[in-house]
């Protein structure tokens, strides 16, 4: 060939990589306005291709590297796809062009698949963790796919030494594992040693120990796995600098103390191992979403960071939300060498929208190193409030009234346990775990409550009173407990003066139990409240009086004349001056109040948060759910409970609340269990969303809150999803993220202790 003809045939293949045929225009655009080219994995896959190529890498692809058999991502194989389709092979028609234009909706496969030899199969481990073993501070779990890599994992552990629990996965080989599972043990002979079918990757084994409560008690849990990565040709590399960068050979203490240190960090990686969601899909979106959907959190998709490689450290809320997730063992799909799209890999990926609902970040190795000065972390201090008070709902209990109108035995259990769910990933039923379905007749149960709030930070319960002139009802609890004196149980009275109603709403319905405010009521009232108020466990949250919160006194024939005759009526009956409050409730009721009658008002959400672009069902815009929202016959609202919780920081919202309001949150709402197709629901709602809103709070709003204090909605309105009590679901994860928060009380007074010397 003459150096004239190799030039113009040089000429000629550049101009067609530049300007490819109509047809293959046409391809190269369809490729890229369905996202289903990675130029990056392009480039770095196939880096014997000439500049030119690499700088036209999609031009490249639909001109040549399609029939080269050269992979446009990292999930789909030209090759493979042909051979799983024989009909696309002798059509003539691309691969990639049929599979986005009939072959993905058709549930084709084109993912690569490597060989490897079938491994025997075994039984899942039965596992159980007693709670309460002897434990490291800090747990490390390790799944063993490639035994061959076994010995360099072994040499990290040697160097990390001791003070970390050591659980260990071995994908199950048949006897060569037995072998390597004693090799194991009798060089780390502490360390949990289990074999696990070939499945789920290193995720199901994971979630196999997490489940069973092997990683229940930890500041931390380090998760790696001998990562390989066939499908990259810098996998081994890969590997190294992703553990290297959790699992330092020195150092890994303080790196440790760092991360615990840092509030906004929930996971740890490597360097560069943050990845944007939008930017990494593959085929993973749709899983992914549906794994968040689990959790009500599917709406922060496209916004998430996830942590790439799956070798991480992670905090407690974390592992809980995790666990949360409820994955079990066959939602996940049989191995067949799957480089992505498979639940393992939407899993990886949906761990980061847990962060981000938390309000926290994926923290790389030199970000997390990095010096952080007070005042310069950019994000405001967080102050402790200075006391914490729960709405506490005494009904569960069967009571004659609840028999006549409801049925025998009826509690609000009963529509618990009934709940349905509405939509998909719909969080209902939630089920009440440590403490089960308790009567409250039974007044152990509410030395347990007092123990368990005790542990969060809750100072006081506030009980609601019910007081329907001079009859009352659901007083067992508070009764049977003045008779224990021995049961450390702090609490105060909220007067619940609404109107008893079939629809469970208190403002509409057929009237079940009517509030009457006959003369002389208010010294009825009081006198209602004297043997609680005398009983040394009766809250005085300023040292001094005694506190009792009036629930609706807009309802109140003369809210100032009857607040001054209950006043009266306490200091005659010697208690005194009494602390008196009031809910800051949504609907205006008969009588206006003036904001200086009370001592102080309560913030209880959802009361008055709640706005029209909030609704994401059954408001003025429709379902904005999509697929995702409920069945028809719904009738009910949903509402976004992130939207809520970021207007309650805002200025506009507070400046509209009455002077010296105690600043308010709540852990949920969903009142499914009592109205069920017409119910209201916070969307999203969790503990990581709880967290990141009393985080927001304890950030701003508190400083200007009634004597520093919170108050929480609720303790245990099981029926209102409205409750900080431990849940088959989230475990104590709720009374976790709040003992966090009030914790910071002993650090500021070992801060000030310390500067005071």
């Amino acid at each position: 060939m003459g150096r004239f003809e190799m030039w113009r045939r040089r000429i000629g293949k550049a101009l067609r990589l530049m300007f490819p045929p109509r047809p293959l225009r046409r391809y190269a655009r369809l490729i890229a306005k369905r996202g289903a080219f990675d130029a990056r994995f392009y480039r770095r896959e196939h880096k014997d291709l000439h500049w030119s190529c690499r700088l036209w890498a999609r031009h490249h692809y639909v001109t040549w590297g399609e029939q080269m058999g050269l992979r446009p991502r990292a999930d789909f194989a030209p090759e493979e796809y042909l051979r799983l389709n024989p009909d696309v092979a002798g059509s003539g028609i691309p691969p990639l062009m049929h599979y986005l234009t009939s072959g993905q909706g058709e549930g084709r496969s084109g993912q690569p698949c490597h060989a490897t030899r079938p491994l025997p199969s075994c039984p899942l481990p039965r596992l159980r963790f007693d709670p309460g073993r002897r434990k490291a501070r800090f747990a490390l779990h390790a799944h063993i796919y490639y035994p061959d890599l076994w010995p360099e994992f072994a040499t990290r552990f040697d160097e990390i030494g001791d003070g970390i629990d050591l659980y260990i996965t071995l994908t199950w080989r048949g006897e060569e594992t037995r072998w390597l599972a004693d090799e194991i043990t009798e060089r780390f002979p502490h360390a949990f040693v289990t074999p696990v079918p070939n499945r789920g990757r290193d995720i199901l084994p994971f979630l196999l120990l997490a489940n069973a409560g092997a990683f229940d008690g930890y500041d931390a849990l380090c998760k790696i796995h001998t990562k390989k990565s066939p499908h990259r040709d810098d996998g081994d590399q890969w590997r190294r600098h992703l553990i290297d960068g959790v699992l330092p050979a020195t150092g890994l203490q303080e790196r440790l103390q760092h991360f615990l240190a840092d509030d906004a960090a929930a996971f740890w990686v490597a360097d560069g191992q943050a990845y944007a969601a939008r930017d990494w899909w593959g085929i993973n979106r749709d899983k992914t979403g549906a794994v968040l959907r689990r959790v009500e959190l599917d709406p922060l998709l496209d916004a998430l960071r996830f942590p790439a490689g799956s070798i991480y450290w992670m905090k407690p809320l974390m592992l809980g939300m995790i666990k949360a997730l409820d994955l079990d063992a066959p939602m996940f799909e049989p191995e067949k060498g799957q480089v992505d799209g498979t639940l393992a890999h939407a899993v990886e990926r949906a761990i980061g929208g847990l962060a981000l609902a938390a309000g926290q970040e994926i923290r790389e190795t030199a970000a997390l190193m990095r010096p952080r000065r007070a005042g310069h972390s950019g994000a405001p201090a967080l102050r402790a409030p200075s006391f914490v008070s729960a709405f506490y709902l005494p009904q569960f209990h069967p009571i004659v009234e609840n028999d006549a109108w409801w049925g025998p035995g009826f509690t609000e259990w009963r529509g618990v346990v009934d709940a349905a769910s509405a939509f998909p990933g719909h969080l209902q039923p939630l089920r009440p775990a440590d403490l089960g379905y308790y009567d409250l007749r039974a007044t152990e149960v509410m030395s347990d409550q007092a123990a368990l709030a005790r542990g969060a930070g809750i100072d006081a319960f506030c009980v609601y009173h019910y007081w329907f002139g001079g009859r009352r009802v659901l007083e067992q609890p508070l009764d049977r407990l003045l008779a224990r004196p021995e049961i450390d149980f702090p609490f105060y009275l909220c007067w619940a003066n609404e109107s008893w109603r079939r629809n469970w709403d208190g403002l509409s319905g057929e009237v079940l139990l009517d509030q009457s405010y006959a003369p002389g009521f208010e010294a009825a009232l009081v006198a209602s409240t004297l043997p609680y108020m005398r009983d040394p466990r009766y809250q005085r949250p300023d040292g001094r009086r005694p506190r009792f919160v009036i629930y609706r006194p807009e309802d109140m024939p003369a809210p100032e004349q009857n607040i001054a005759r209950m006043r009266r009526a306490w200091a005659e009956a010697g208690i005194g001056p009494v602390e008196l409050g009031a809910v800051s409730f949504h609907v205006a009721g008969k009588n206006a109040v003036d904001p200086d009658l009370f001592d102080f008002w309560v913030e209880m959400p959802p009361h008055g948060l709640v706005k029209g672009e909030d609704f994401l069902f059954g408001g003025s815009a429709g379902n904005r759910m999509g697929g995702a929202g409920p069945a028809p016959g719904f009738a009910g609202l949903i509402y976004d409970y992130h939207a809520i919780a970021a207007r309650s920081l805002t200025p506009q919202y507070r400046d509209r609340l009455p002077p010296n309001t105690i600043a308010g949150i709540m852990p949920s709402w969903d009142n499914t269990a009592r109205r069920g197709p017409r119910a209201h629901i916070a969307h999203g709602a969790t503990p990581a969303s709880f967290r990141n809103w009393l985080r927001g709070l304890c950030g701003g709003p508190l400083s200007q809150s009634y004597r520093g204090e919170l108050f929480i909605n609720a303790w245990n309105e099981w029926a209102e999803k409205a409750m900080l009590e431990p849940s088959t679901r989230f475990g104590r994860l709720y009374l976790d993220v709040l003992s966090e928060t009030t914790a910071l009380r002993e650090q500021h007074h070992d801060d000030r202790t310390s500067a005071h010397g």
